[in-house]
């Protein structure tokens, strides 16, 4: 990940929109910042949430609020509860996120 030079900046998040986005089950709102190729989001997920795809993205996950699972494409099964953080690198195998009491999360990718 690469951090492009920007001036300092505060993310009142009140403000930023929210999007929209389906999955197989619920429904994730992201509030999403830009910086050149950073992405920075507060993303929600519903209860009941389930991923409509495999990502094979690289992102550093922190956990605000409730819980998350997460299926690796190679078998394993993990657990991210609210104060934790987790990283996945580019290319890594793909993962797959699920939450039964829904989730509040900052991710940086």
């Amino acid at each position: 990940m690469q951090i492009p030079s920007a001036s300092l900046s505060i993310i009142d998040w009140r403000e930023v929109a929210p999007t929209q986005h389906p999955g197989d089950a619920g429904v994730a709102t992201w509030r999403t910042r830009m910086f050149g190729e950073l992405r920075v989001r507060l993303v929600e997920y519903s209860p009941g949430y389930a991923a409509d795809h495999w990502c094979s993205k690289g992102h550093v996950i922190h956990c605000l609020e409730g819980g998350l699972d997460i299926a690796i494409a190679d078998g394993r099964r993990l657990r991210l509860e609210a104060g934790q953080t987790y990283h996945v690198g580019d290319g890594d195998p793909g993962h797959r996120s699920s939450t039964a009491s829904g989730a509040r999360l900052f991710i940086v990718d």
